[in-house]
């Protein structure tokens, strides 16, 4: 629980929307011109060539939860995973969340000179207190969590009344590299992630708390992307994450992380072939994964595309 947790923290850009909608895609392209900008291919494995590279790699959409019988791995995944030399996760899993990292990371959570209290009305807090209770958790966990800590501590759909067993596609990649003895490695720090609720003002993560609680949709939600994610409709995906990060924070919690690993992927695929697993709203729009490698120069092509229905 604990573990699952801080993975929801650490990519908590999946998960922090209730109100996710499905985009209409009029048309697709699957070759490497995308200028202006076109809906892409419903697939979440692609493969990088060109450029230079000596060997292509591949970049694969996760979700960071599903329930169990909603996971696969197709053999085409698998295949990739056997041709690249490294696994490449937002972060890297092994060093991120050993004991001491995750006690590293503690404080990040915490508010320094408030407590939920301060910025919440006395209705509210009320409101969050008897959520708690509904938990069992006890309610000096929150006093002190930044609110979006606390947002996800009492949304984890793994906690619901009733939820099925959910499980995490990095985990389960993890646990394929590790059998494999393939490395692993990430494209940013669990600090640097945990850094990002900073650029959002504390009282307006308070307002999202509160508004999260009386959003009576969160399982659907949960639903819809997983439904989105079998249907491998990343432009769907992308648009309900910039859907999520409202306004000014869409630099900060979506594009620029785009576009830092950019070149951070560009130094690894020069050494070799390499697995890159990302949320899967990371790959589709105009400021996507995708589209940027293009604009690169890189030829990024879809491999396994979802039948046409």
């Amino acid at each position: 629980m604990k573990k699952i947790f801080l993975f929801i923290a650490l990519t908590f850009l999946a998960f922090f929307s209730a109100r996710a909608q499905t985009a209409t895609a009029t048309e697709t392209v699957q070759s490497a011109d995308n200028h202006p900008f076109k809906p892409l291919a419903k697939a979440l494995l692609w493969k990088i060539s060109g450029n230079g590279l000596d060997a292509p790699s591949y970049l694969f959409g996760t979700i960071h939860l599903i329930d169990k019988d909603s996971f696969f791995l197709d053999k085409e995944t698998q295949a990739a995973i056997d041709d690249s030399r490294e696994i490449v996760f937002e972060i890297d899993l092994e060093k991120e969340m050993n004991p001491l990292t995750m006690l590293a990371l503690a404080p990040k959570m915490m508010m320094q000179d408030k407590t939920l209290k301060d910025l919440l009305s006395e209705a509210d807090y009320q409101l969050v207190v008897d959520k708690f209770k509904e938990t069992g958790m006890p309610m000096f966990l929150a006093d002190k969590m930044k609110p979006m800590f606390v947002s996800m501590l009492l949304e984890n759909p793994q906690d619901s009344v009733g939820a099925t067993e959910m499980v995490s596609y990095e985990m389960k990649i993890m646990d394929i590299a590790k059998a494999k003895n393939k490395p692993i490695s990430g494209l940013e720090t669990a600090m640097y992630q945990m850094s990002m609720f900073d650029s959002i003002p504390l009282t307006q993560q308070a307002d999202m708390l509160v508004q999260a609680l009386r959003d009576t949709t969160g399982l659907e939600s949960v639903d819809g992307m997983a439904t989105m994610y079998k249907s491998r409709d990343i432009n769907a995906m992308a648009e309900m994450i910039g859907e999520m990060s409202e306004g000014d924070f869409t630099e900060f919690l979506l594009v620029g992380r785009n576009r830092n690993w950019i070149p951070v992927m560009e130094k690894k695929m020069k050494e070799g072939p390499r697995f890159f697993a990302v949320g899967a709203g990371h790959l589709g729009a105009s400021y996507g994964v995708i589209n940027l490698l293009r604009k690169a120069g890189y030829t990024v092509q879809p491999v396994a595309i979802a039948p046409q229905k």
